[in-house]
């Protein structure tokens, strides 16, 4: 069976969080999306690890549902950690995504952090001053199938290879436990093409989750499994085997979408290519400031070949754009306004789940049902990677599209006809 997997979620006691990140509307909401198994995020906040408790029961060893039974999405208990610590004489902060096996580990886990006088209450979140390596040790003492996958692994603020303040390799960070890293986030402003650029990841398997900090973010990028009984256990099999008969693809953010995949200075609105900002020395041309130097520039900095030696050998990915962003692109408008939500919906009853539309149900049927005739040309363009991206970078989104403003007036007139 296929099962679609969102890794990494916050709750509503994430900072910057919606408030409506409870479990049972995370359920629905997956439901709609398309998305079989998520995470539980935030385990380590007390009071997000009591609404888990009250809510979640065991459905398959180390996957939960409601118990109420009101929906079969199932919950996965990972969290996101911070951390912020001095290794090799310079400061780091590395955000790291922990996989446990049960309830008991969880406890045990937050009963050594609260022993360790770590704040876990002012945020999903927490801040640790933690060396990652010391915190993977600490973790497996306690039980030895929890897993620690390095988070937006590019992300130039808080990542582990992170421009700003991570590391140059994996053996910086974990040091001896580095053969216990066994996968890595792409993040959103980086995609398995670029990291397939590094031969030093042919140990990992690339994953690719949402980071979703509201019910609308959920599922823009995601990890297809077909697995035939399904558990914790299996789950983690698969990425340390790196199964690729089992793990069939991730589904991917155009990077040039996420917002640190070039260079730039956001407070000018200037951005460039790796490649061009040496020739500006690393500063803005207009402010003379140090750019934020992105994705793009840090995966260039460590390659060490080309993508396509190894692609063959890969496990593949589908690129994807959210389908209200395309829906806001057919029509010409807003992502959020009245008219986008309303063709959501009818899609979504008419059609299926969200990944059913973008990733399986044909141009044709998707005409039947559409009341802007470009949105199932737009997803087929999307399919086929037909689409003009303005790249993101210092913090600003990358802008999709689709199509120019004569293929729209075209499209309204043949209507009016």
């Amino acid at each position: 069976m296929r099962f679609i997997c969102d890794f990494h979620i916050h709750s509503k006691f994430s900072r910057a969080c919606s408030k409506e990140l409870e479990l049972p509307k995370i359920a629905k909401a997956c439901e709609r999306k398309g998305i079989n198994v998520v995470a539980t995020s935030d385990w380590t906040h007390p009071g997000w690890f009591k609404h888990i408790k009250e809510t979640l029961v065991e459905k398959e060893p180390g996957l939960f549902v409601l118990k109420d039974g009101s929906s079969p999405t199932r919950f996965i208990l990972t969290t996101e950690t911070s951390h912020v610590y001095k290794r090799g004489g310079q400061a780091r902060r590395v955000h790291l995504v922990v996989f446990a096996p049960s309830i008991e580990a969880v406890e045990k886990v937050n009963k050594k952090l609260e022993a360790r006088k770590f704040n876990l209450k002012a945020d999903g979140r927490p801040i640790l001053g933690f060396d990652c390596e010391n915190y993977y040790s600490l973790l497996k003492e306690i039980d030895e199938r929890i897993i620690i996958v390095p988070a937006h692994a590019w992300t130039p603020w808080f990542s582990v290879f992170g421009s700003k303040s991570g590391f140059d390799s994996l053996e910086e960070c974990f040091g001896k436990l580095t053969p216990e890293i066994f996968a890595i986030e792409t993040g959103l402003s980086s995609d398995p093409l670029m990291n397939w650029r590094l031969s030093a990841l042919d140990k990992v398997v690339l994953v690719s989750n949402s980071d979703a900090h509201s019910l609308d973010k959920l599922g823009r990028e995601a990890n297809v499994f077909e697995i035939e009984k399904l558990s914790y256990d299996e789950i983690v099999r698969i990425l340390r085997e790196q199964d690729k008969k089992r793990f069939l693809y991730t589904i991917e953010f155009f990077p040039e979408e996420g917002k640190y995949h070039f260079d730039g200075c956001a407070d000018c609105g200037f951005s460039c290519r790796s490649k061009e900002s040496k020739k500006y020395g690393g500063r803005c041309p207009k402010c003379k400031k140090l750019l934020t130097l992105g994705v793009e520039n840090r995966v260039d900095a460590l390659a060490d070949r080309e993508a396509e030696v190894v692609a063959q050998k890969k496990i593949p990915y589908k690129s994807i754009v959210p389908l209200k962003e395309i829906i806001a692109e057919a029509y010409g408008v807003g992502s959020a306004s009245k008219k986008i939500k309303t063709e959501y919906e009818d899609l979504i009853n008419n059609l299926g789940n969200e990944f059913s539309i973008l990733l399986d149900v044909s141009e044709q049927e998707i005409g039947k049902f559409a009341k802007q005739p470009l949105i199932a040309k737009a997803v087929t363009r999307m399919r086929s990677g037909k689409i003009d991206i303005k790249p993101g970078y210092d913090g600003v989104f990358g802008k999709i599209k689709i199509f120019s403003e004569a293929e729209r007036k075209k499209s309204v007139q043949s209507r009016l006809l």
